[in-house]
């Protein structure tokens, strides 16, 4: 049977006649020329009613699939190929409007070639999402022609990083000063640990381009930092002033401070540079007090100033007394912690934990531990617990994690509360407080603070202050609770940190020998013209202030040594910069030495005032110094070294010619036995300072 289908086929075939190819070939040039004409012509599409705009039409086709592909594995795969498509579209756009390196170059030379301003935060971020990257390759040449990035002259020869911002720095445009109102600039930021591909190809077309990337690529703290300092202390007529008093400084923060800038790749504002916490942070090796006598010994040293041939240093050492270990009285400590937002940071309260699990290793069977913590509001982890139950006192720090504002003043008034509760005859009692500083909840101003705090140090509670992390560091806020706390302020910035504030000095850093300790000198206008206090700025008393035991002062731990520099100009120097004055005699200028026997050879009458701990009524210790005082050692030749490289560090005016080089040598040449390396360390930042300083 034949299917009516395949005799229809076969008909049609028949009917079908053969292909003519000349034919074909004349309509294909028919067709194209008038394609061709079409092309040409200059009149407007005719519209449609659903095609009146391009999007129009977009829609009309999106409507269209949709309506013909109704099976869902088609419809997922049409949107996938649409996305595909957008992706696409957004890499050209966005290579296309990319700015070119020439112009990046010509804004980085438009721009200050110092330290920058802070970029709004979702410009960091993605900055640092794209220096986060761990390594791409440079892209081939065919990116690097895209761009116009080839040079027009030879590269020249690599250089070091430093030495290439150096001479790009040299070449810059001078640049007009910035107004007053303007924002304080940031410091210079450190190499990032991987560039991106556009960078790496800036830095292959322009060797120079990799030191401004050093500088402005990674990411830097933020410019909220408040540090605690005054103006450097004038220059002094004997004549006219001749009685300086200040409270004694054992705290060290400015160091540590100091180094974490240098560090970091960058100086460190001369506002953070206390030239006598930077004296402090050394132990020395000064004459121990004699047994059953004073808490401390004062030692003077005269010899001539190393930046200055026609002036003295005068050296005072005070090195305080070393109890037995094991006769020390029970102690009892708060840990005030700072678990606030802003401590969610490496550097901060992790830190912060490993500090404290280090110093635990130290306590004694009678020392009891109270954790308090802070952040939003106050909160006691752990209540008073003995030293001996350490699994519970970890457990205690390791639950700690950053979140919430930061009420400060209620984790202090919740610790001093605990503290009390904990005090007992006989015993020490401190409350440690660690912190960025960043108090923004409750009392947040430092007259307020100190206030609350001078009160609360009436009951006999100690307060110490270790700052952490930087970008946010309230040190003004840390030293104005220190100074009126009876405790002391330290830094830390490294687990080696901790190690020698809270292991190596632990009770230096925890138990007192003297309270309140204050410093007079009074100068002997025959023999001085001129003198300064080199350092404790913020530590100045009134002259008043010396025999007024009201007035607080500082605290020496056991086995503490102090240190303070005066630089002295001698009646008859080169170096006096003072004109004599017109009428001195007829005004009541204080007398010449009497030439009474021991005064004539005077330079200068020291005394001193404490307290012992405990005690309301102070103690006085007088010594004369003369100008063959003593012989300086290496101790005194390094603390020189020290006290001009801070001086350097904020700019001094009174240093002449004296460069980084020269405290170099001088602190190298006087390391001594430097049992712990800090000497050693603090000549590798004077190389940093010198090098970021060029």
């Amino acid at each position: 049977m034949t299917d009516p289908l395949d005799n229809l086929k076969r008909a049609l075939d028949r009917a079908t006649p053969e292909p003519d190819a000349e034919r074909r070939k004349a309509n294909m040039a028919r067709a194209m020329e008038l394609f061709d004409q079409a092309q040409e012509s200059a009149a407007e599409p005719r519209r449609t009613h659903d095609r009146l705009t391009t999007w129009a039409g977009i829609g009309h086709g999106v409507r269209h699939m949709l309506s013909t592909l109704t099976s869902r594995p088609v419809l997922i795969a049409a949107a996938g190929l649409v996305a595909v498509g957008f992706a696409a579209l957004f890499v050209v756009l966005s290579r296309e409007t990319a700015p070119r390196p020439a112009e990046v170059v010509a804004a980085a030379d438009a721009s200050p070639p110092g330290p920058l301003p802070y970029e709004p935060e979702s410009l960091r971020l993605q900055e640092r999402e794209e220096l986060e990257v761990a390594e791409i390759d440079i892209p081939e040449v065919d990116d690097l022609d895209l761009f116009d990035l080839a040079p027009t002259e030879p590269s020249p020869a690599p250089v070091a990083p430093v030495e290439a911002l150096q001479r790009r720095r040299q070449l810059a445009p001078a640049l007009p000063p910035p107004a007053a109102d303007a924002p304080e600039p940031m410091q210079p930021r450190p190499r990032p640990s991987a560039f991106s591909s556009r960078m790496k190809a800036l830095v292959a077309a322009d060797p120079f381009v990799e030191a401004e990337l050093v500088v402005r690529a990674a990411p830097q703290p933020r410019s909220t930092e408040a540090f605690a300092n005054e103006p450097a202390s004038p220059l002094k007529v004997a004549g006219e002033e001749p009685v300086s008093t200040f409270s004694i400084d054992v705290d060290t923060a400015s160091y540590s401070v100091v180094r974490s800038s240098l560090m970091t790749g960058y100086l460190p504002v001369a506002e953070a540079v206390r030239v006598e916490e930077m004296l402090n942070y050394f132990p020395y090796a000064y004459p121990a007090p004699e047994a059953g006598g004073a808490p401390f010994r004062p030692t003077v040293t005269v010899a001539q100033t190393p930046w200055n041939a026609d002036t003295l240093l005068m050296h005072i050492g005070l090195q305080g007394r070393l109890p037995a270990t094991d006769a020390r009285p029970p102690l009892n400590l708060v840990f005030l912690i700072d678990t606030s937002g802003s401590m969610n940071q490496p550097n901060k309260l992790p830190l912060l934990k490993q500090s404290f699990r280090l110093m635990l290793g130290r306590l004694r069977p009678e020392d009891e531990v109270a954790i308090v913590t802070y952040a939003g509001s106050a909160g006691r982890p752990l209540d008073a617990t003995p030293a001996t139950e350490r699994g519970e006192i970890l457990s205690a720090l390791d639950l700690l994690d950053a979140r919430g504002s930061t009420a400060g003043a209620a984790g202090i008034q919740l610790a001093y509360q605990t503290a009390a509760g904990m005090a007992a005859e006989g015993e020490v009692t401190r409350v440690i407080l660690a912190t960025d500083g960043d108090f923004n909840v409750g009392i947040s101003d430092p007259e307020q603070l100190k206030d609350f705090i001078a009160r609360q140090r009436e009951s006999g509670i100690y307060l110490s202050v270790l700052g952490f992390g930087r970008g946010n560091l309230d040190d003004l806020t840390m030293q104005a609770l220190a100074q009126n706390g009876n405790g002391q302020a330290s830094y830390i910035d490294t687990l080696a940190e901790a190690q020698k504030v809270l292991v190596d000095q632990l009770t230096g850093t925890l138990f007192p020998i003297a309270d309140d300790v204050k410093i007079q000198v009074e100068f002997n206008p025959a023999a001085v013209a001129e003198y300064r206090l080199i350092g404790y700025e913020t530590r100045a008393l009134r002259r008043e202030d010396f025999n007024n035991d009201r007035v607080d002062a500082g605290e020496i731990g056991a086995g503490h040594s102090v240190t303070a520099i005066y630089e002295v100009t001698p009646v008859g120097s080169p170096a006096v910069l003072h004109d004599p004055l017109r009428y001195a005699d007829s005004a009541g200028a204080p007398p010449p030495a009497t030439g009474e026997p021991g005064r004539t050879g005077e330079l200068a009458f020291l005394r001193l005032r404490y307290k012992a701990p405990g005690e309301d009524t102070s103690r006085l210790i007088e010594v004369a110094i003369n100008r063959e005082a003593g012989n300086a050692g290496a101790d005194q030749r390094f603390a020189a070294a020290i006290a001009g490289f801070g001086q350097l560090l904020r700019g001094g005016v009174y240093t002449g010619d004296w460069s980084y080089a020269d405290a170099i040598a001088l602190a190298e040449a006087n390391t001594g036995g430097d049992r712990y390396g800090y000497r050693r360390e603090a000549v590798t930042l004077m190389r940093l300072a010198e090098s970021l300083s060029e």
